[in-house]
């Protein structure tokens, strides 16, 4: 045997170490990790991070393939233009599965799916992603317009009849006030002027509580992430405001009530928090260990909507063909382990739309109330 022959065997484990390596599958997020929205940002973050860290322990299988996944991040600072950037970066490194956080973003995105060939993961609730109907769109929150009546009819028999608006000023903020002054108006009350400040910059909100307050409104409309919001309702009880709240769903009241006292958030109406949902305390427990903080639905629905495309992969037997992987959705979502869930999920509907259960809430004395409502729009 040569000299030739004995490296050439000597090398051999290691090729053969080399052939049967993990495919690693990059996984694309842009979203604000800095400025005002970095916290919320960072919680989408989380729930597709400890999605990731859980599959790549267990380990999944595509045609037989083992496949780890890798998160990619940049971030886009809560900018649209920024977002685009970032999905080119990413796509021109064939990233195909890209999450955005943020209605701004997807928005600007959206008509790059199919030339850029990837699916974008949605977390927005903005009703116009779905209206697009775009083939490589998949949207997990439920849509916000069907939060309008519900929210509208319980703040106005418990307080009046009178809505002042304080909403941040993003795409996705300027929207939600448009909605739910149609909606106000709709049921009979009245509105004031729009107060809305850009909740992603703007530090002191006592001045646009001010205006707002001088309209003498029995309810005012808040909302954008959870940590300004929390400041807005701070000024607005502190300049003596006694009425009721509509709490815009990005902002999250498990979040807020570390931040301000619970009694400022008496009289007002949002999403219920991910504890109170049933079944979710081991994804619960587990969050918190890993990330030493409260799982909001930013995490939950996101942690969620990985383990999806993970499944839906292995059934589309692809992690490449962002087409297959999204036909593939609702028999994964219908597949996917109890454990897996978080929230109540019946499927992915033909629109790319989550199909989970979702329910709101009025707060009282630090208590809520669960305020059941139809689905007006899937």
């Amino acid at each position: 045997m040569n000299k030739r022959t004995l490296v050439s065997l000597a090398l051999f484990p290691l090729l053969a170490g080399s052939a049967l390596a993990d495919k690693v599958v990059s996984i694309g997020f842009s979203g604000p990790l800095s400025g005002g929205a970095a916290f919320y940002g960072k919680d989408t973050q989380s729930g597709i991070e400890m999605a990731i860290a859980e599959l790549n322990r267990k380990g999944i299988r595509v045609k037989g393939e083992k496949v780890t996944f890798k998160l990619v991040s940049l971030d886009d600072r809560y900018l649209p233009n920024e977002t685009a950037t970032n999905v080119k970066r990413m796509t021109s490194q064939d990233i195909n599965i890209i999450f955005v956080p943020h209605a701004g973003g997807i928005l600007t995105v959206q008509p790059m799916t199919t030339r850029e060939n990837f699916l974008l993961v949605a977390y927005s609730s903005e009703p116009k992603i779905l209206d697009a109907n775009n083939p490589l769109t998949f949207m997990l929150p439920p849509r916000y317009d069907n939060y309008l009546q519900p929210f509208t009819a319980t703040q106005m028999k418990a307080f009046g009849k009178r809505l002042g608006l304080i909403g941040t000023t993003s795409a996705y903020g300027k929207q939600w006030t448009d909605a739910i002054t149609a909606e106000w108006k709709k049921q009979g009350g009245t509105v004031g002027r729009d107060n809305g400040v850009d909740y992603a910059t703007t530090v002191d909100y006592s001045s646009a509580v001010t205006k707002a307050l001088a309209e003498k409104p029995d309810v005012l409309f808040v909302g954008g992430p959870s940590q300004p919001t929390a400041l807005v309702i701070k000024a607005a009880r502190e300049q003596g405001f006694k009425g009721g709240f509509i709490v815009m769903d990005q902002a999250k009241f498990e979040q807020m009530d570390t931040l301000i006292p619970a009694a400022y958030l008496n009289g007002s109406v949002g999403v219920l928090p991910t504890k109170e949902f049933p079944g979710t305390s081991i994804f619960i427990s587990q969050y918190q260990r890993t990330y030493k903080k409260i799982p909001t639905s930013e995490a939950g629905l996101n942690y969620m909507g990985m383990n999806v495309i993970a499944r839906a992969m292995e059934l589309a037997g692809t992690t490449s063909d962002p087409k297959a992987i999204r036909a593939k959705l609702d028999d994964a979502a219908k597949s996917l382990p109890l454990n897996k869930t978080v929230y109540k999920l019946m499927g992915v509907t033909d629109n790319g739309h989550v199909d989970a259960e979702f329910i709101i809430a009025s707060v009282k004395n630090g208590k809520y109330t669960k305020l059941r409502v139809p689905k007006v729009f899937k």
